[in-house]
């Protein structure tokens, strides 16, 4: 079972006591804001989720991490890989992706926990490149996947919202460069 630490976060497999905090996280509006139509999840659609994304860990090797903040253990909400089949003209891609509570925002958290999943992604699946996929306006996700190194190639409409969004990217090669230059 994978378990990544940094400085500041353990990103871990889910577990059922996970389900309560991903709940409140997925029912602010001003976290979901961002994400798909815009819309609030409930417990259901959330426990639903997580089942889904700990299916993709079994079928593909990697999934969404559970991020927890060592000092206290909470749960601050998520990152990890996924495939974006919502996005078929991104496709074969694998995408880095975060959300966390309002709570953990403005604090450097969702980078710190986003750059392990990119090197996971490189270092321990050795993908070719990975993308991040934000909804125009959302200035935040776009300063992060640009503190990962990840540059803007597409700006598109996501087909199942109708929403504008910006596809960034990052290859194993830019990723490399970037780790090993000065």
């Amino acid at each position: 079972m994978v378990t990544l630490e940094t400085p500041r976060l353990i990103l871990r497999r889910w577990r059922e006591e996970d389900v309560a905090p991903m709940a409140a996280v997925n029912a602010d509006p001003e976290v979901m804001r961002w994400i798909r139509d815009g819309g609030v999840r409930d417990e259901q659609r959330t426990r639903d989720g997580i089942h889904a994304w700990e299916s993709e860990w079994e079928s593909q090797g990697f999934g969404l991490f559970a991020v927890e903040i060592r000092s206290t253990g909470e749960l601050a909400g998520f990152t990890g890989l996924s495939v974006p089949g919502y996005m078929p003209e991104v496709l074969p891609a694998v995408e880095v992706g975060w959300r966390l509570g309002r709570s953990h925002w403005g604090r450097g958290l969702a980078t710190e926990a986003a750059a392990a999943a990119v090197r996971f992604a490189f270092e321990e699946r050795g993908l070719e490149r990975i993308v991040s996929i934000t909804q125009v306006g959302n200035d935040a996700s776009e300063r992060i996947m640009t503190k990962l190194g990840m540059r803007p190639v597409l700006e598109t409409v996501n087909p199942a919202y109708g929403r504008r969004v910006r596809v960034f990217e990052l290859s194993s090669d830019q990723y490399q460069y970037a780790t090993t230059t000065p």
